[in-house]
């Protein structure tokens, strides 16, 4: 089944994407909750026209993403999480504890354009995150687990 997505849906796509799903998962939720609608010959007619005209609009966008990127990959995120045995952390580290890091360093980010490798980290050590501003601006992100030093 093609649909035309209305908004970003994690996993899937970003706001006007044509996207191939399973019949069950578009007509019980992406149509039902208003995420999509059926990519019809009249829909993708419209959505062509529209993108059009949002083109000159979205080179600002993309610009304006970029320079938040940079603005990102400049700062050090070190995450302190308390350590059992060896290397491994009580717990874990997600992407919304980088999220937390990061927002707390520069501007607001939201988890959920942030890639975790294997979506949560159990050791100590250092990773790289997957961040993505934008449909075309994505980059990869360093930072490091270190243990907490609190007696």
């Amino acid at each position: 089944m093609e649909l035309i997505l209305k908004e970003d849906v994690q996993n899937l796509g970003f706001k006007d994407d044509i996207v191939s799903v399973k019949n069950g998962y578009g007509r019980n939720f992406l149509i039902p909750q208003g995420k999509a609608v059926i990519a019809t010959l009249s829909a993708k007619k419209v959505l062509a026209e529209n993108l059009k005209q949002r083109a000159f609009k979205e080179k600002s966008i993309i610009d304006a993403a970029q320079k938040r990127g940079e603005e990102i990959k400049a700062i050090e995120i070190k995450i302190a999480s308390k350590v059992g045995s060896g290397d491994k952390l009580f717990g874990s580290v997600t992407n919304a504890d980088l999220a937390s890091a990061i927002s707390a360093k520069t501007s607001e980010i939201d988890k959920k354009f942030i890639t975790l490798p294997g979506k949560t980290i159990k050791r100590l050590g250092k990773y790289e995150a997957t961040i993505r501003l934008h449909r075309e601006v994505s980059f990869e992100f360093p930072f490091e687990i270190i243990a907490d030093t609190k007696a």
